[in-house]
């Protein structure tokens, strides 16, 4: 059988839209070294199957993620009274910097605050997605995308409660979350606390229509885009992605604190209150099948 029959023969290949995984593919090609296939013509499926072969498959577990959408201000005032930060100057991204309870404690970015929200749990989510959508009063909306960490372990808030007995494992959703802030907010912040991590935001000026910038550096793409470690699959790297009897042609284009091993990924969903709901239901077995440039087809 030809590589291209094996790759054809992916369960659910045929069924797929090559043609958006091609655009997605070619926005990340800027990273690739010579040897990775460009697009020359050829009908999206062909050019997948001819021009690739799968890689070694590897099974774990697939959540998603998405852009949030959150009213703010530019300015601290009335219920507005939880910043999202800029890049401190004294940071060394080769070394760890101060974790989030020292940052809280010593208000060690005083004065590099780029927006203000409304809720200390949204703007530790926001951190988490690494992206958003800020809308102020006045009607215009400010764009935000990662712009570094403090290179401190990422732990997840959604355990720490199921340690406690707070939540089940298989309630264990943002929904969950938020109603459980909502229940006791005198102890939100000593929750987030427990995440070391700290995620720095950076203005984005982008058209509306496009999704935030990932770390392949182009706008990630709903359900085209898929966070991975780079570690097992290099950035740029098609990935046909299987779970829950779904299966579609990604494009690894991302990376993520809690995103570790061959098997892990995590889906883009989109932006806005929808794209929030189906990427915080995801939390499953699936499948990451790399796909590989064969020989002689750069």
């Amino acid at each position: 059988m030809s590589s291209a029959q094996v790759v054809a023969g992916l369960p659910g290949w045929s069924d797929d839209d090559h043609e958006a995984a091609l655009a997605s593919y070619a926005a990340s090609l800027s990273i690739q070294t010579d040897h990775w296939p460009r697009p020359d013509g050829r009908p999206a499926r062909t050019f997948f199957q001819e021009s690739f072969s799968p890689g070694a498959s590897a099974e774990g577990l697939l959540t998603g993620y998405y852009e949030p959408e959150l009213e703010g201000s530019a300015e601290p005032g009335g219920r507005f009274r939880h910043p999202l930060y800029a890049m401190p100057p004294d940071l060394d991204s080769g070394h760890p910097w101060h974790d989030r309870a020292a940052i809280e404690a010593g208000d060690l970015l005083a004065r590099l605050e780029l927006v203000w929200l409304d809720s200390p749990l949204e703007a530790f989510l926001a951190q988490v997605q690494g992206s958003v959508r800020v809308r102020l009063a006045e009607g215009s909306v400010r764009r935000f995308g990662y712009a570094g960490k403090n290179g401190q372990p990422y732990s997840s808030i959604g355990k720490e409660l199921i340690r406690r007995g707070v939540l089940s494992q298989s309630d264990a959703s943002v929904a969950a979350i938020r109603a459980w802030a909502a229940a006791h907010p005198s102890e939100v912040p000593a929750l987030l606390r427990v995440n070391r991590s700290f995620v720095f935001f950076r203005p984005l000026d982008l058209d509306p229509d496009l999704g935030p910038i990932g770390t392949a550096g182009c706008p990630v793409t709903p359900l085209r885009s898929l966070a991975v470690d780079p570690d097992h699959i290099p950035l740029g790297t098609p990935v046909w992605v299987e779970w829950r009897g779904r299966a579609h042609l990604m494009i690894a284009q991302d990376t993520g604190g809690a995103i570790k091993g061959a098997g892990r990924g995590d889906i883009f969903f989109g932006t806005g209150h929808a794209a929030g709901e189906a990427a915080g239901a995801l939390k499953c077995a699936g499948r990451l099948t790399p796909l590989v440039p064969k020989a002689g087809k750069a």
